[in-house]
């Protein structure tokens, strides 16, 4: 019989969640690449789960909302999104994926070999599980990049 493992540190789990993020994103990017995309044009496909306004992408991008516009166009000049004005601020305009937009992102998330293959690991205990322990993170890690931001 094995010995438990010793307790881990903070810096052990956060090197471990942070090279986890990076593999995912590395996955991701290179399944968006395969759909003519950049990671972060898909990250801007994958956040219109409803009517966004630019300022609002801009703010989960990271980016100026200048950049924001120029992604935007090229989404919009692929037919995977539209601009469209905020019925309660005309002055506002919202981005919204188009079905093609929809689709696309489905399929980048679905051909995430790497990524879907390491889940495969787990049964389907461990999976609860760990979707329990990520969502306990995940109120206190938003709050912290929202302040950020502000």
């Amino acid at each position: 019989m094995s010995t438990p493992p010793s307790t881990p540190s903070k810096a052990q789990l956060l090197e471990l969640v942070a090279a986890l993020g990076t593999a995912q994103w590395q996955d991701f990017a290179a399944a968006a690449a395969r759909h003519g995309l950049t990671s972060v044009q898909a990250k801007l496909l994958a956040q219109l789960k409803g009517p966004v306004p630019m300022r609002g992408l801009a703010t989960v991008l990271v980016c100026d909302a200048s950049n924001v516009t120029g992604i935007v166009d090229r989404l919009e000049a692929r037919g995977l999104v539209r601009r469209e004005p905020d019925p309660g601020d005309r002055r506002v305009k919202n981005v919204v994926a188009t079905d093609e937009g929809r689709e696309t992102i489905r399929r980048v998330r679905a051909e995430m070999q790497a990524t879907h293959s390491a889940l495969d690991t787990l049964d389907e205990q461990e999976r609860t599980v760990l979707y329990g322990l990520l969502e306990r993170l995940r109120p206190g890690l938003e709050h912290t990049g929202q302040e950020r931001r502000a």
